[in-house]
């Protein structure tokens, strides 16, 4: 195959390569650098001796992937309050049969269970049940026995499981929901805040050591709308809510000033809001703001 077949090959395979990467990591800079580094070793490899480019790839990818986030994870460890994954504007659905071609994109609330997971397991969770690679080929990506992959997925989903539950929801209800939740926060109905919120709410707020947010979880549906009834007071017509669909779901925008100071996203069990993911640190939201050409808030 002419090189330049080949580099149109790896182009529309590097979607699928960033998606690998990015549900490994949480980072956009972390997997456009892992992404980079494959195409770097991709070049300098013997073109001749590659069977299946894809297969290739994908490999070189998850593995590089796993020995970044072995380093990523020491240096969570001393991340100042509670770390969430970046959020990844995406492409808004408007129906909820558009949501759901959106698979294959990895939810926040999702890439923050995986920080439970080994990295390997990580890995074979993912391109299993999120990327639907079959196990003979993670096997052969993360040098196991496909009996052993087996029994690594099998156990990822049961530690997965024995966090907060995990709700099958409709992609309607969720629309429907985070619609209403959103309209709340616009007008500070603090009663219909609260009722849409489960009364074993939580909510988790990254600052990143750059703006102020909690340092642990905060629990209660009704401390939450508390919360973010009173954003409403303080800020009055200088709050503005807006929405966008973030990580293949629809989220909220939180803007003062017209600037952009956060992104919400929201879990549901189909008729409540379950869980609440505020991301405040700058650094993480650039790439969302830069996406909507807004202008971002930043810290005094």
């Amino acid at each position: 195959m002419a090189t330049n077949d080949l580099n149109a090959v790896f182009h529309a395979l590097r979607p699928r390569l960033q998606g690998i990467a990015y549900g490994m990591l949480g980072s956009v800079a972390d997997a456009e650098d892992v992404v980079q580094d494959v195409w770097l070793r991709w070049h300098g490899a013997e073109q001749s001796l590659i069977e299946n480019l894809e297969a290739w790839l994908v490999t070189a990818t998850t593995r590089t992937a796993i020995d970044r986030l072995r380093a990523l994870k020491a240096r969570r460890e001393h991340y100042v309050g509670m770390w969430l994954p970046e959020p990844v504007l995406t492409e808004g659905p408007d129906t909820p049969e558009q949501v759901q071609e959106r698979s294959s994109e990895v939810s926040v609330a999702l890439l923050l269970l995986l920080e439970r997971l080994s990295p390997e397991a990580r890995a074979a969770f993912l391109l299993r049940e999120v990327f639907e690679v079959d196990y003979p080929q993670i096997a052969r990506i993360i040098d196991k026995n496909e009996a052993g992959v087996r029994q690594i997925v099998h156990r990822a989903k049961a530690q997965l499981q024995d966090g907060r539950p995990r709700y099958t929801v409709s992609a309607e209800a969720h629309l429907r929901i985070v619609r209403r939740f959103a309209q709340a926060m616009a007008n500070g109905e603090f009663k219909l805040l609260t009722a849409l919120l489960a009364d074993d709410a939580e909510l988790v707020g990254d600052g990143g050591g750059r703006t102020t947010a909690f340092p642990r979880p905060m629990p209660g549906g009704r401390r939450i709308a508390q919360l973010l009834y009173a954003g409403k007071l303080r800020f009055k017509s200088d709050l503005r809510i807006d929405m966008a669909t973030v990580n293949g779901k629809l989220a909220i925008l939180r803007y003062i000033g017209g600037k952009l100071e956060s992104v919400l996203a929201i879990e549901i069990d189909g008729e409540r809001v379950t869980d609440v993911f505020v991301q405040r640190n700058p650094e993480k939201l650039a790439g969302v703001a830069a996406g909507l050409g807004v202008e971002l808030l930043t810290p005094l």
